[in-house]
């Protein structure tokens, strides 16, 4: 234990949350007393009873792994943690087997826990690579779980489905730019966009030279960049009015 005394120290030193799942009913007085904020709890004790009312008690917001279950499963431990008093509960997706092939990671099972719990989601992976998670957070998961290794060929049934210290630098960068890219979901012009409306949009010019009083028709007129003249869509509207002086061709029409 004394490891996870030390881990949560330097996690404070790098104002970084610590965070430890327990497996047992001991280790859960031990990290309750070391004074964590919340609860990781792992797919394989989504049907302990006596753990999850433990944990519940302790009236800590909760994210539970549902690898390997079904809903009534789920439902069955999500009921006994909130009637216990647990605090919030977020439910990660995920597939238990390491590594997850692709066809079985399911995602769109995601959307079905936040539709039928309607509370925040998460996806824990097993998959090897980054693109699963990345795709999970378009999808909507506020958290994601991501096993972690110093060296993949080391010992162990989860080294060859973790990350590696680059590859999770990676990851993160990955996930920031895709909720950056995410927006607000208001279609509108960005700042970025509106210096190119007028180079990539068209105007109504003149492509013939035109004399003053002669008649707009489709013979004279046509469309040419930039946008910054009278738009295209006006133009049923210039077309039968008469030209208020002479244009040369490609000239910007005026009314």
């Amino acid at each position: 234990f004394d490891d996870f005394i030390e881990l949560k120290n330097y996690c404070e030193m790098q104002k970084i949350t610590f965070l430890s799942t327990p497996f047992d009913l001991e280790s859960i007085d031990f990290l309750a007393n070391l004074g964590m904020e919340f609860w990781k709890i792992p797919s394989g004790e989504i049907t302990n009873l006596p753990y999850l009312i433990k944990i519940a008690k302790t009236h800590k917001p909760v994210i539970m792994s549902t690898g390997m279950s079904n809903l009534d499963e789920i439902q069955e431990a999500f009921n006994l943690l909130q009637e216990n008093g647990s605090g919030e509960i977020t439910l990660l997706h995920c597939t238990t087997e390491y590594p997850a092939p692709y066809e079985d990671v399911n995602l769109r099972a995601m959307l079905t826990l936040k539709e039928k719990f309607n509370t925040p989601v998460g996806y824990s992976d097993h998959t090897i690579g980054i693109e699963v998670p990345v795709a999970a957070v378009t999808l909507g998961a506020t958290v994601i779980e991501k096993h972690f290794t110093l060296d993949r060929n080391m010992e162990g049934p989860d080294h060859k489905a973790s990350l590696e210290p680059h590859e999770l630098k990676a990851i993160v960068s990955a996930i920031r730019n895709v909720e950056l890219a995410m927006g607000d979901g208001v279609k509108k012009p960005t700042p970025s966009e509106k210096k190119n409306i007028a180079v990539a949009r068209k105007s109504i010019v003149a492509s013939r030279n035109i004399k003053k009083g002669e008649v707009f028709t489709e013979d004279n007129l046509t469309t040419k960049r930039p946008g910054n003249g009278i738009s295209p869509m006006r133009w049923y509207e210039v077309l039968g009015q008469r030209a208020v002086r002479d244009f040369k061709e490609d000239e910007l029409i005026v009314l």
